[in-house]
């Protein structure tokens, strides 16, 4: 499958004007780019490398206090999906180092909270078994509301209140596969199909030796989205950073299929 993004933004920056972006289409066997363009009027760009060798960041240096951005791009998929439930699991002495880290509590991911919960829920389950059975615990219990959190939400509150957008239901798949020792990374991607189209977040988590995509929104599969960046949760991933506030004054993001 091929995808084409189209991305426009307009802001109102704090005085310093320093912008880090997370926009970019990352590059790789599984995503294949054959087309980037990023545009910031007034702006010095500067590149640096994405963790876990996953894409690329963007400094944008501006001249003026507002921002007027362009960004499009045409990808192939070429990511297989195979039957998650089939997926093998990894010993934990025999995971790469890439994997170790994201076994840990983060910040908006406290998975040591779960460990008791996953135990009784999705014991005697092992592998990608486990983790199809977490995503369908998620759909189960789980209600998408626009709006329903915010940039400060942790997971404990997402399993209080059992609703959220995207970035809650990445970080809850995030918590429960870390705390069944299965190594979940937060990514942040452009999805086909995600209603309302923005910035999307999913999980990425590491069975039969490699990292497979999750979407627990059921929004999209896997060979329908490429991944921008990703991290321990949405901290690590936001798609614009800044020193001070940052005022949205209009932003559009598109995804379609070629």
């Amino acid at each position: 499958m091929k995808l084409k993004i189209d991305v426009t933004m307009n802001y109102q920056l704090d005085p310093s004007r320093r912008v880090l972006l997370a926009l970019e289409v990352a590059q790789g066997p599984e995503q294949v780019v054959h087309a980037s363009h990023l545009d910031i009027d007034h702006a010095r760009l500067h590149r640096v490398d994405g963790a876990g060798g996953v894409g690329q960041r963007t400094w944008a240096l501006l001249g003026i206090d507002q921002m007027w951005l362009g960004y499009n791009a045409e990808v192939e998929i070429k990511r297989p999906v195979p039957e998650l439930a089939a997926l093998a699991p990894t010993p934990l002495h025999a995971l790469p180092g890439e994997a170790l880290c994201y076994l840990r509590p983060s910040r908006f991911c406290q998975s040591d909270k779960f460990t008791a919960f996953v135990q009784r829920r999705f014991g005697g389950i092992e592998g990608g078994a486990k983790v199809a059975a977490i995503l369908d615990w998620i759909d189960a219990e789980m209600i998408y509301v626009p709006a329903s959190s915010d940039a400060e939400t942790t997971v404990m509150e997402t399993f209080v209140d059992r609703q959220g957008v995207c970035r809650d239901y990445a970080h809850m798949v995030c918590a429960l596969c870390r705390a069944a020792d299965i190594p979940a990374r937060y990514a942040s991607v452009y999805g086909l199909g995600v209603v309302p189209q923005d910035f999307h977040a999913v999980a990425q988590v590491w069975l039969d030796g490699a990292w497979r995509l999750v979407d627990a929104t059921r929004m999209c599969a896997p060979d329908q989205m490429v991944v921008i960046a990703v991290g321990r949760d949405a901290c690590d991933v936001a798609f614009m950073e800044t020193e001070g506030f940052a005022s949205m004054i209009t932003q559009q993001v598109s995804v379609s299929a070629l």
